[in-house]
């Protein structure tokens, strides 16, 4: 009945014929059939446009199929229910991404664990929760680590440290670095380099150094969300480049003071500390 509804388009008919069969199969101790049945019932929703009951019925579907003992089952239907809202709630398909993530790590199917945990960091940052992603990108890099992908936990570095800068969070960017030592092949890598440039850029205020790290094609061709985090990063300080104070002060010592780099430094309090 509920194929033959689907099939003439009366979704609502559909759904109310599914949860029928859920219901009955539950009866019957059938847990897997039932997770199904919930699961179709889930689908007609989404065709009715009715995205949170369907997320929340392909949630139930995924709590029985981990009853049932097939968890790979639940954490496709996470995956399934967390597609479906992403544009809708990005914080709930944040949530639905990390229960998938969780179930796959439980059952050691770590690559697909990743994909999922790798969502939820790209819709965190999407979504400003910086806080949040910078968590879930150092989850995604200790597994990558795990698993000996070290070219991946240079790129999740690169990441990290983006999401660290962008709040405001210095110190953390650079421990960041600073513990990437550890990783097979990060010293002298060119992420490693570039990543040296950005800091010593942030750190001095020099914002044409930031802007040329952060347009090389390393950061320019990483995920969408990171690559924006490079393009739109601003240091403290307004951005004031680097040479525009240097310049101020020459103008207004006069000509005279634009001499050698010697004569800068025996100036350097020529107009008091303050």
């Amino acid at each position: 009945a509920a194929v033959a509804f689907k099939n003439a388009k009366q979704f609502d008919q559909a759904r109310e014929a599914c949860l029928r069969e859920a219901e009955a199969h539950e009866n019957n101790k059938a847990l897997f059939h039932a997770a199904k049945a919930y699961e179709q019932a889930g689908m007609m929703l989404k065709e009715m446009q009715r995205l949170p009951e369907a997320v929340q019925l392909i949630e139930k579907a995924s709590m029985m199929y981990l009853e049932n003992g097939t968890p790979d089952t639940a954490a496709i239907a996470l995956e399934r229910a967390g597609k479906l809202i992403e544009n809708v709630s990005p914080e709930k398909a944040v949530q639905l991404y990390q229960q998938a993530a969780s179930v796959f790590e439980n059952e050691e199917r770590l690559r697909q664990a990743l994909e999922m945990l790798g969502k939820a960091s790209r819709l965190l940052v999407r979504g400003r929760r910086l806080d949040e992603a910078a968590l879930s990108l150092q989850k995604e890099k200790s597994i990558y680590k795990e698993i000996e992908n070290y070219p991946t936990c240079y790129k999740k570095t690169i990441a990290q440290v983006l999401v660290h800068l962008h709040r405001n969070d210095y110190v953390a960017a650079e421990r960041c670095v600073r513990e990437s030592y550890s990783i097979p092949g990060f010293n002298g890598s060119e992420d490693c380099a570039a990543l040296e440039q950005l800091l010593e850029g942030y750190d001095q205020q020099d914002q044409d150094q930031v802007s040329e790290v952060c347009n090389s094609p390393l950061f320019k061709y990483m995920d969408n969300d990171y690559a924006k985090l490079g393009l739109t990063l601003v240091v403290p300080g307004g951005g004031i480049k680097k040479k525009s104070p240097n310049a101020a002060q020459d103008k207004a010592r006069g000509p005279a003071a634009v001499g050698s780099h010697a004569d800068e430094e025996e100036d350097e309090y020529s107009g008091g500390l303050c």
